[in-house]
């Protein structure tokens, strides 16, 4: 690896650290929230913004911006830290997450928050937004990507499979889907709730290039997205590998922590343990 790319993969190793910590102290603040799949995507949220994606934060609008579409609207504790960290609005607006009259609500609305290209939350729906908007801008003559961030447990909308084949049918190249294959939902482990496997071989008979990465190594990540941009004729899936609650113990690989905000004294815990 090169000097410069080793300084880029630092760089945003040390951004998704400040992003993990935002985290958990908005949810605990708030006292609800979803940390574990918050944390599971944290750095396949880092490399899109800090590296991957084209957008300017003062002018949120910008026709030519690159598309972003939080399928898994439940992360949005994730999307907002991103969005402050990109300057969309104010840090200080993290500590109101779920308070009364703040712009940032359980789920994201597009309507209250710059930067939230589309209110999800209702699983299931945001493949087939982030499709229509890739195939406008291929009727327009338009050179910006959509990427799309699903959950896995998500997969189990029959919605999803509906834009899949629609986006295959199209030749939607300038899509990007990224899928958390955390394993986990909030019943359980996804392939007792609904078995998912083969998965890059489900994507594939749908018309679309695979690849499967380790979603918490910033090298396969920006591999992927380099990847994404040779591609051509077909749409593109990220099978991204990850641990849910990454980064503290107690919450890694536990059902549990979907959708549960730790208390004082586990926060404390969890920003030592990110910290060491």
């Amino acid at each position: 690896m090169t000097e410069r790319k080793n300084k880029k993969i630092e760089k945003l190793k040390n951004i998704a650290l400040e992003l993990r910590r935002d985290i958990l102290k908005m949810i605990a603040k708030a006292g609800s929230g979803h940390p574990g799949g918050s944390l599971s995507a944290t750095d396949i949220g880092t490399a899109l913004f800090f590296s991957e994606m084209k957008y300017d934060s003062n002018d949120p609008d910008w026709k030519e911006r690159d598309r972003f579409i939080l399928s898994k609207g439940h992360a949005a504790p994730l999307l907002y830290a991103l969005l402050a960290k990109a300057g969309y609005f104010s840090g200080s607006e993290l500590n109101k997450l779920r308070g009364y009259k703040s712009i940032l609500q359980g789920h994201p609305a597009s309507y209250l928050v710059p930067g939230v290209e589309v209110s999800t939350g209702s699983l299931g729906q945001g493949l087939s937004v982030a499709a229509g908007l890739a195939l406008s801008a291929k009727q327009d003559k338009k050179n910006f990507r959509v990427f799309s961030l699903l959950g896995d447990g998500e997969l189990n909308e029959g919605q999803i499979w509906e834009a899949i084949m629609f986006s295959g049918h199209n030749k939607l190249d300038n899509l990007c889907a990224i899928v958390d294959r955390n394993h986990l939902q909030i019943d359980g482990d996804t392939e007792k709730v609904m078995a998912l496997e083969p998965l890059e071989e489900k994507w594939q008979s749908f018309n679309w290039n695979t690849i499967s990465i380790n979603g918490h190594d910033f090298e396969e990540i920006l591999m992927a997205f380099e990847k994404f941009n040779q591609n051509s004729d077909k749409p593109f899936v990220i099978i991204a590998k990850t641990v849910k609650g990454k980064g503290v113990s107690y919450m890694e690989n536990k059902a549990g922590w979907h959708g549960k905000a730790p208390n004082r004294e586990q926060l404390e815990i969890a920003l030592k343990e990110l910290e060491n």
